[in-house]
């Protein structure tokens, strides 16, 4: 069977660094860290009272009296799609939206919504329920990619990808084998969370995972410094318009790069700690890269998970130095969450996003945040981890690896559009 080619032809973002493409990228460019303190709620009680929140962002500019039936995860997502439709060029009414599809990820869902319908239950059950008509609506994940289709007459396969932190690529993956099978031509793809609550922050700090850097936010997130201690969690949204070549191309669209290979595993290890010496990781990059019919030896620039956990970052570097060989020393690698925290569900679209648009313009995002005398004796500092500072540099391939709880892997590999 001969797959069909699947191109990027959009992007839209909204993100603790920008809620459009060109402020993301620039903030991304320059090293600017989204954390402050938590605005959400009171978190002056919490082992950790800071995140990476969603800043100057009005959901009824776009959704106008509709916004109020919806989550914030859906403000997210739905937002960040019209941006990417926009950018794309697309006119429904010239495509058969039957052939159009929209795939998202999440990890959580609408869980701010829940918790403020059951706070004012569970203080006065005497008053007894008086839940909103709109609290399942608000709840279930996949209403943002329900809205989507609604919104603009979207036929096609639609549906939400849960696989915790890997969720969004794997929906950006399965809108990819939708289309290099025949099933649809055009698909809307990426992920949304909005987890910054207090059941998202208290159940991530009963597990230490996330930093308690109270004093110093912005330099909270800290991938691979040995004074690294969790990651920064934060919310937000972002779009891929996936389209098959033949088809963009007859339309004239720009194209940022092409979606060329894809990898899936587990590491059927723990619950939430990675394999180690990365085997899951390492195969995952190894069956992508095979995927797009490359070499580990062609690629340019790993956009890896990068967390800023203990365990996470030396699992992730061993895996790409098994996997690399000496060519690990040539690559560039950088963590984008020591910008933007992690998005859980919605990592892998931001990062995904951010990974094309290096590719795009041959700029290496930084990984910001490291300081001398962090050096970690469990890292090897001869690898290009790209501190504190963007690097110009010719990428012609580029992938994202995403990591979950529960053992999950995905990589996506994209290279630069070749007629």
């Amino acid at each position: 069977m001969k797959f069909r080619r699947v191109v990027v032809t959009g992007l839209g973002v909204v993100s603790p660094v920008g809620n459009d493409i060109p402020t993301m990228w620039e903030n991304i460019s320059n090293g600017v860290s989204g954390a402050g303190p938590i605005t959400r709620f009171d978190a002056s009680l919490f082992k950790t009272n800071f995140a990476c929140e969603v800043k100057d962002f009005d959901p009824k500019l776009d959704l106008g009296r509709d916004a109020r039936k919806f989550d914030t995860d859906t403000h997210f997502g739905v937002v960040s799609a019209v941006q990417a439709i926009n950018d794309s060029g697309l006119d429904f009414e010239k495509e058969d939206c039957n052939r159009i599809g929209v795939i998202y990820g999440e990890g959580i869902g609408g869980i701010r919504s829940l918790e403020d319908e059951l706070e004012p239950y569970f203080k006065n059950p005497e008053n007894g329920p008086r839940f909103s008509p709109f609290l399942i609506t608000k709840m279930i994940s996949d209403m943002t990619t329900g809205i989507i289709s609604i919104r603009y007459g979207i036929k096609g396969p639609n549906y939400v990808t849960t696989s915790a932190c890997a969720s969004a690529s794997n929906a950006i993956i399965d809108a990819y084998d939708q289309i290099r099978l025949g099933r649809a031509d055009v698909m809307l793809t990426g992920g949304s969370e909005a987890a910054i609550c207090p059941t998202g922050v208290g159940g991530f700090n009963a597990m230490h995972a996330l930093s308690t850097r109270n004093d110093e936010p912005k330099k909270a997130s800290r991938p691979f410094s040995k004074s690294r201690d969790g990651f920064v969690i934060g919310e937000g949204a972002a779009c891929l318009v996936l389209e098959e070549y033949e088809h963009a191309v007859a339309r004239g669209a720009k194209i940022y790069a092409e979606l060329a290979g894809s990898g899936l595993t587990a590491d059927a290890y723990h619950m939430t700690s990675p394999h180690p010496e990365g085997e899951g990781a390492a195969r995952v990059m190894q069956n992508a890269i095979e995927e797009a019919g490359l070499t580990p030896n062609d690629v340019d620039y790993i956009n890896v998970h990068g967390t800023s956990t203990n365990a996470g970052d030396i699992a992730e570097l061993k895996a790409i130095q098994q996997l690399f060989g000496e060519h690990a020393y040539k690559l560039n690698i950088s963590s984008t969450k020591s910008m933007t925290g992690h998005l859980l569900g919605a990592a892998g679209a931001i990062e995904a996003a951010i990974t094309v648009l290096a590719l795009k313009n041959d700029l290496v995002p930084p990984t910001i945040n490291h300081e001398e005398g962090d050096e970690d004796e469990n890292i090897d500092y001869n690898l290009n981890l790209t501190f504190n500072k963007a690097q110009k540099r010719t990428i012609n391939v580029a992938i994202s690896n995403t990591f979950g709880f529960g053992g999950h892997n995905a990589c996506i590999v994209f290279k630069k559009i070749e007629a």
